[in-house]
């Protein structure tokens, strides 16, 4: 039976042992009541969510809130029918997933029943509860910004506190508030995943076409649900108004001069009646499109837009470049619908039995309603939610820090969520007897073995994947959203695209189209400035910060992600090429390489 190795079957380096204390015992594989139904399964790594390993509170941010966000939504709330949701694991600091299938066909039935009702509700009343989750996720948001960690706690609590009667101590509103923080990732990761029915629709409109049109390319299909408006590109829209409002005010030569820090550009800008107009706005702008990640927002070390303010002056800077010399071009949204209706006539004029064309007819419009939400959610919570959540971690890790529990701020990230309350316990509670609290000599051995185990993890090339090869991949998100399919593991597993002398790579076609060009490989946001027009952007995946990247490039290529993945679904929208999910592009691709890019076939030929 073809398959990768076993958890157990992986030799551990001698400077990594002992890295499970990383990390809480329930995500850990070898249990011995699961072993052998760990072993039955394939799991693969998710390097599109996780590209650096897990730290120990990010298991909060990387898994927990996926359990029982995602499998709540999956299994106990809508149903879906054949899926009982993803499971995770971690090993040697790499999040791996595994789909959790429903085989028994009665089961199926009963779940299909359940699953058809409640949809059909949420499809019926799709805008009102979607503005309903706005209200909901966005007040939550408000909540926590609210929230306040002293730096210090006071010698005595203030004359109001006495006077007002208030009865609640510092010590006890920073475990109150920290409590609220946790509980606050929680409840804001059951809302994340409550429109993901959308990625439904949409693999229900993909099955649909591959049945009805026999041999119709995935990108074709995506095209047809494609010109839509999201607000996950609201921060590069108000880059664009920025770079243009300078040009217009004639303080774009200011903003394109190289500056040592952004403060130093914004107040060499307020010297002026115009640089005053144009930072006033770019003050609005901040909260909250610049409360924006470069990459995912799922990592502490991920730098955040608005306490990195280089990341999108920066890119002004490139628009006002573009704008000057006449480069300067915008996604067509109006060209792009144009496009989509025409391909989708096409093929709605291929249908001759009016009910089928009539099911075409509704499964078209229910998709390009309710696909926009694949990308919306992403802003409002992994970037808007998690740059807030981030802050309000590292104000405790300044508090734990100024009384020696941590030598530095971001050492909070290697202690677990339930050791920062013991630690926080401990804490206010010397305080208020006026004990030495024990943390001091206690959490900082703790923490530098683990950040040790840590650099030491990585460093290791994880297989990307473990176990047995199933013989079919059907759970939906696995196969869109990642690109996960029985093809991609056949190749992982006899390596053949790591094969050097192999001068085609394989991946799946996100957008359709056939380049030529020069590669330009583009590993983190900030080198994307390196990118040169009309070259072809070869990354491992994009993240909604590299939109300035669409307006330049060609093609893209990435090593990770499906159809439904942010890169296939930016490439369509700007009407370029694009191939996903190649496992290996940035290995064999060089920047310089004159490549061939098929968005069709999903192919990537090496031509020099």
């Amino acid at each position: 039976m073809k398959r990768f190795p076993h958890f157990d079957e992986v030799e551990i380096p001698e400077e990594v042992k002992g890295w499970e204390e990383l990390y809480p015992y329930y995500l850990l594989f070898g249990h011995r009541n699961r072993v052998d139904f760990e072993k039955s399964k394939f799991w693969f790594a998710d390097f599109l969510h996780f590209p650096a390993k897990t730290k120990p509170l990010e298991v909060f941010t990387n898994s927990d809130m996926w359990h029982l966000g995602l499998m709540f939504y999956n299994t106990r709330y809508w149903p879906l029918p054949a899926s009982l949701g993803i499971d995770h694991r971690i090993f040697l600091g790499q999040v791996y997933l595994s789909a959790n299938d429903i085989t028994d066909p009665e089961e199926i039935q009963k779940r299909t029943e359940i699953f058809q009702k409640r949809a059909s509700y949420y499809f019926e009343n799709w805008d009102r509860l979607l503005e309903k989750w706005k209200e909901k996720v966005t007040r939550k948001i408000e909540e926590i910004r609210n929230l306040e960690f002293p730096e210090k706690l006071p010698e005595l609590e203030s004359d109001d506190v006495v006077y007002n009667a208030e009865g609640l101590s510092t010590g006890y509103k920073i475990i109150r508030d920290y409590n609220k923080l946790m509980d606050s990732f929680l409840e804001i990761w059951n809302y994340h995943f409550e429109f993901f029915l959308c990625y439904g629709v949409a693999l229900t409109f993909f099955d649909f076409c591959k049945k009805v049109f026999p041999g119709i390319p995935d990108e074709m299909i995506g095209k047809m649900i494609a010109g839509f408006d999201s607000v996950l590109w609201r921060p590069d829209a108000e880059c664009r108004r920025l770079a243009k409002l300078a040009v217009e005010l004639g303080i774009d030569e200011i903003i394109r001069r190289k500056h040592q820090n952004p403060d130093e550009l914004l107040e060499e800008l307020k010297k002026s009646e115009n640089g005053k107009r144009w930072v006033e706005e770019f003050e609005k702008v901040k909260y909250p499109w610049f409360y924006y990640s470069e990459g995912y927002g799922f990592q502490a070390y991920e730098r955040r837009w608005v306490h990195n303010l280089d990341i999108p002056l920066g890119i002004i800077a490139t628009y006002i470049d573009e704008i000057k010399k006449g480069t300067y071009k915008e996604r067509s949204l109006e060209e792009i619908q144009k496009e989509r209706d025409r391909i989708t006539e096409e093929y709605r004029n291929m249908i001759e039995d009016e009910d089928v064309r009539r099911q075409f007819d509704e499964l078209v419009g229910l998709a390009r309603k309710v696909f926009p939400f694949a990308e919306d959610h992403g802003f409002y919570i992994e970037h808007w939610f998690h740059t807030i959540w981030f802050d309000k971690i590292k104000d405790i890790g300044k508090l734990l820090r100024n009384y020696d529990f941590i030598r530095e701020v971001d050492d909070i990230f290697f202690l677990k969520r339930t050791e920062i309350y013991d630690a926080l316990m401990d804490l206010v509670i010397s305080w208020a007897v006026g004990t030495p609290p024990a943390g001091p000599s206690y959490w900082p051995p703790i923490i530098e073995r683990r950040k040790e185990i840590y650099k030491n993890l990585e460093k290791i090339r994880v297989s990307p994947a473990l176990g047995a090869v199933p013989e079919e991949i059907k759970e939906p998100l696995t196969i869109m959203l990642w690109g996960v399919t029985k093809e991609k593991v056949d190749e992982w597993l006899k390596g053949v695209s790591a094969g050097e002398e192999d001068k085609v790579i394989q991946g799946h076609p996100g957008s359709p189209g056939v380049v030529e060009g020069t590669a330009r490989v583009c590993l983190r946001v900030d080198e994307i400035a390196n990118l040169q027009e009309g070259e072809i952007l070869v990354t491992s995946t994009t993240a909604p910060s590299w939109a300035p990247a669409f307006t330049k490039i060609k093609a893209v290529v990435t090593d990770i992600g499906g159809v439904m993945s942010h890169a296939a679904i930016v490439a369509r929208e700007y009407g370029i090429p694009a191939v996903v999910g190649t496992g290996v592009a940035t290995r064999r691709l060089k920047s310089g390489m004159k490549i061939r890019v098929d968005g069709s076939k999903g192919t990537v030929e090496i031509l020099e």
